[in-house]
């Protein structure tokens, strides 16, 4: 009983080194697109906000997408679940799409980001990046 006890212990603090190694890797890969972000966050988003009107920003994230370094903002519309995405060029601030996704889209959406992530994290401590 006592090995099963140590093995869960050390199993356990692994687990919690792991998730605190792959959070730090994703925080410096974060600090690293905003080094190479001409266009600030804020800037991005008021820019992003003349495309919705009276909208609440759920979410704004920096990503590389299709090549390009983009600013990414959910936008919660008022008077309906649907979300409005718009995404802002790092570099020169100008809008490159706006799409509306239902709630279910916008699940989908997040669940295959966040395997993309895991991924891109994986491939970080392998130092594939």
């Amino acid at each position: 009983m006592k090995s099963k006890t140590t093995f869960v212990s050390l199993l356990s603090v692994s687990l919690l080194a792991g998730g605190l190694v792959g959070c730090a890797m994703h925080e410096k890969h974060e600090r690293h697109l905003e080094a190479k972000a001409k266009i600030s966050k804020e800037d991005a988003q008021r820019t992003a906000m003349e495309k919705v009107p009276g909208g609440t920003v759920k979410e704004g994230e920096l990503e590389k997408e299709k090549g390009h370094l983009i600013w990414s903002f959910d936008i919660a519309q008022p008077g309906t679940s649907d979300i409005k995405e718009v995404q802002v060029d790092a570099i020169n601030g100008q809008i490159v799409s706006v799409t509306t996704e239902s709630a279910k889209d916008e699940a989908k959406e997040a669940k295959k980001e966040k395997k993309k992530k895991e991924k891109d994290e994986d491939d970080e401590k392998e130092g594939k990046k």
